[in-house]
Formats: C-alpha cells, structure tokens, sequence
C-alpha cells in the first residue's frame, strides 16, 4: 500500500528542539514502514522563525499539494487559526504540536503542560532564592501560546518582547539588565532564544552566576553553564516524542482508530545537581535529524 503522505511544519529549523521534533517524525515514519499506516514525512520550516505569514502559506501549499494530514508547531495560537480550518475544510486534517491553535478543529494536541512547566521553574527560583526576591520575567513573543502559559510567576514582568533570535533577546537582556540589575536576584526566561540571549547579556554584565537565572528548553551551551552555576535550572520538554507521537497520532487517525484530544509529553526541570543522571542527559541532548 501507498504511504500517505503527511508534512510536519515547525516554527523553524535551525534550533536543537525543531530538529529533535524532525528527528521523532521520521523515527515514526521508519517505525510504521511497511505497515498499513506507513507514511512519508514532507517537512518545510518557515525561513524565519518569527514569520507568521510564511507558516501559513506553508499550509496553504501543502494543502493544494494533496497531503492527506498535517502536523504543526503553530508559531501563533490565532494567526493560524483561518488556514488550519481551511485545511479541515479540504478534507486534510492537523495534529498540532507544541504550542497552541485557538480551534477546536484538529485532532489532537501534543505538547508539554507548559503552565506544569512554568510552576517548576517558579518552584526552582524559589529553592534557590530561598523564597525571596526580585525576580524578573524575560517574555518572548506576543501571541506564541506555550510561552506564555509558562510566564505564570509573580515577579517583575517586562512590557518588552525578546523576539525569535538570541541576538534579540540579548539586547532585550541588555537593557533589562542595566535598568533593573541592581538588585535584580532571579530571572525567569521563558523558552530556547531568551536563554541563551540573556545568558550573553548576563556574560557581557559580568553577572553571570550571581543572578539566578532559570530557563527552558534545550542548547549545547546551557551544558557548560548549567555545570559552571550560570544557569541554576532549565525546564526540559520532550521534542522527540511530540515529533514522533504527532506522526504516529496523524496515522492512526488516518487509519480510522480512536485518538486522544489532549497528549501531555511532560517536563523535568534539570539542575546542576542532576544534569549528569543517564535519563537527564537524553533530554538535555535529544535525536536531531541530519
């Protein structure tokens, strides 16, 4: 039998956690190859990963391209919204992964809780802090729904937004810094490129380490910092398996069978203290397509 043909389409490409969820589709193509659910993996990234525009348009075409499902990491919870219903519209169905799409018109979501998410890294800087504290909240874009489910800590909120680049977040990071480090204790950021952009600008201020600083998701850089104390917790998804299990839902859809709404891939906070466990470093350092 054919396989059907389903298109993954992330938020972007160049980041460890777009390429971990790349890896999960095609260890789901290999594992149902040959079956009656096997399938063929099309993946397109948007060339930028704050280009709202060009992810929907990536939609639209492989909807006209005859696919017969999709698997998106929408970049906005409301910007995608019209092309996804289009798509449902057309007959091509859509899982979504990792962040959320305000409709009710997909098959299922599989992502991490990230509000879960958000109150571990909140129980960390606590710990840390030992529960006292100005801390502030580096946010990073408008609209991107799994980010600001975890932005769920009471503390000094930033009205600006870092942006979809480290570069970004840097100068963000920058500028926070110089206007609140005086007797800024903690900073929580919210995602892969406000982490490491404040990591810069924490560097760059000669306060890396003496700021606690908590973040989420993974990069080759946060090994080192994790184990030299600059980074002082990470809330660590699971890329991987939203990768391979939105394919593999995709498929069982496809094929008639029963699938759940709602797949919550979990989140394990990563500390210095048990970053070198064998099940914490998988996470830190997931499957990424080649």
């Amino acid at each position: 039998m054919r396989p059907v043909s389903i298109a993954v389409i992330p938020q972007g490409s160049l980041q460890r956690y777009w390429q971990a969820i790349h890896a999960g589709a095609l260890k789901a193509q290999s594992d149902l190859a040959g079956q009656e659910s096997s399938v063929q993996i099309l993946w397109k990234a948007p060339v930028r990963e704050d280009d709202r525009e060009e992810q929907a348009r990536i939609v639209e075409g492989f909807v006209r391209q005859g696919v017969q499902g999709i698997i998106l990491a929408p970049f906005d919870s409301r910007a995608l919204v019209k092309p996804v219903e289009a798509a449902a519209a057309a007959g091509v169905p859509t899982v979504v992964v990792d962040s959320a799409l305000e409709t009710s018109q997909i098959v299922s979501f599989i992502a991490t809780d990230n509000r879960k998410g958000g109150v571990l890294a909140a129980d960390r800087m606590g710990e840390v802090l030992a529960g006292t504290g100005r801390v502030l909240l580096l946010r990073y874009q408008e609209g991107s729904a799994s980010t600001e489910e975890r932005e769920n800590i009471h503390l000094i909120v930033s009205g600006d937004y870092a942006g979809a680049t480290r570069d970004s977040a840097r100068k963000i990071g920058d500028a926070l810094l110089a206007q609140h480090g005086s007797d800024l204790r903690g900073i929580f950021t919210p995602n892969e490129s406000t982490t490491a952009g404040m990591l810069l600008a924490l560097n760059s201020a000669h306060k890396a380490g003496k700021i606690t600083l908590v973040g989420f998701d993974t990069s080759d850089v946060y090994v080192d910092s994790l184990r030299h104390k600059q980074l002082h917790g990470l809330v660590v998804q699971d890329p991987f398996r939203m990768g391979e299990l939105g394919v593999k839902t995709m498929a069982d859809h496809l094929a008639g069978k029963s699938v759940p709404k709602r797949v919550d891939t979990g989140a394990t906070m990563v500390t210095p203290e048990n970053m070198d466990q064998p099940v914490i470093q998988k996470l830190l350092k997931p499957p990424v397509a080649k």
